[in-house]
């Protein structure tokens, strides 16, 4: 049967922050998932180790602060974020030089209705993109493939 990987990428003209683009879903109805009862993010360090962290919801600025340190510039982060009205949710990757942030569809993943086994990338494009619009956002590319 194979798997499936699903991922928007997102260009921006200037480097963007985790805060920046969280205040900017945000708005549109996203926020970091603490459904697990935590806060998840993710950093990959010098060692090239991709290293999961949970911490408590009340440490959202600390966990921004961390995500967002000039140390941590040139590896890339990620965090799981969660539209709790849609049900949904995924991982943003935000590449070294943070001009390049994917979105990976990871949580309750919304299909296709005509075609369940494809994601309903259009929804999340219609999700997100209005979001980034203001953020700088030059571009993206939709994908799904089959593996």
């Amino acid at each position: 049967m194979g798997s499936r990987d699903a991922d928007i990428d997102f260009t921006f003209t200037d480097p963007i922050t985790v805060r920046v683009a969280l205040n900017a879903l945000a708005r549109v109805g996203w926020s970091m998932d603490v459904s697990a009862g935590s806060l998840s993010y993710m950093i990959n360090d010098a060692d090239d180790m991709y290293e999961w962290y949970s911490s408590s919801p009340g440490n959202t600025g600390e966990v921004l602060a961390r995500l967002d340190a000039p140390d941590n510039l040139p590896y890339t982060v990620a965090v799981d974020v969660y539209h709790p009205e849609a049900g949904t949710g995924g991982m943003l990757v935000f590449m070294p030089g943070r001009t390049k942030v994917s979105f990976v569809p990871t949580i309750d993943r919304r299909s296709v209705p005509a075609a369940p086994e494809f994601t309903d990338l259009a929804w999340y494009l219609h999700a997100l993109v209005p979001a980034f619009v203001g953020t700088g956002l030059a571009g993206y590319e939709a994908m799904e493939i089959k593996h």
